[in-house]
């Protein structure tokens, strides 16, 4: 019997009280089946339909953004390099290729200049980010809303 995987992800979300806060969750609801038979078998995950918008933005060395909310619920894939995300709870989440982010800080409030997140370049070279954002789509109202 094969065992369904489990993909891990980081989700900076927003509180009830409008403090932005990342938490470790994972992917778990995968089916065994043909994406286009006649392939063989593969384990899928969830499926979303509707406008997205895909890009490819590089962060130079050295790079920190400012605070700001993401501008639209987004998957943001690491391609090369590695990258940070701050929150305004002062978790830090670093991440590199083959690591995955949900960024749904959407309605915080600001404190002591902070709102959303900042985030930047994590050593040596450019950190490459492929970022997936859900035009149709609200982010999740609590964390770990994706399975």
């Amino acid at each position: 019997m094969t065992t369904a995987p489990t993909v891990p992800y980081w989700h900076l979300w927003t509180d009830a009280d409008g403090i932005s806060r990342q938490t470790r969750c994972a992917l778990t609801e995968f089916e065994l089946r043909s994406i286009s038979p006649p392939a063989d078998p593969q384990w899928q995950g969830w499926r979303r339909s509707g406008r997205m918008t895909t890009l490819i933005t590089v962060l130079p060395v050295g790079w920190v953004g400012a605070w700001h909310e993401n501008p639209k619920p987004q998957w943001i894939v690491p391609l090369s390099g590695r990258w940070f995300v701050e929150s305004m709870d002062g978790a830090r989440a670093e991440m590199g290729p083959g690591e995955l982010a949900f960024g749904g800080d959407h309605n915080c409030r600001e404190v002591d200049g902070r709102r959303g997140h900042r985030s930047g370049t994590v050593g040596g070279e450019p950190a490459a980010l492929m970022v997936i954002q859900l035009e149709d789509a609200s982010a999740p109202s609590r964390p770990c809303g994706f399975r």
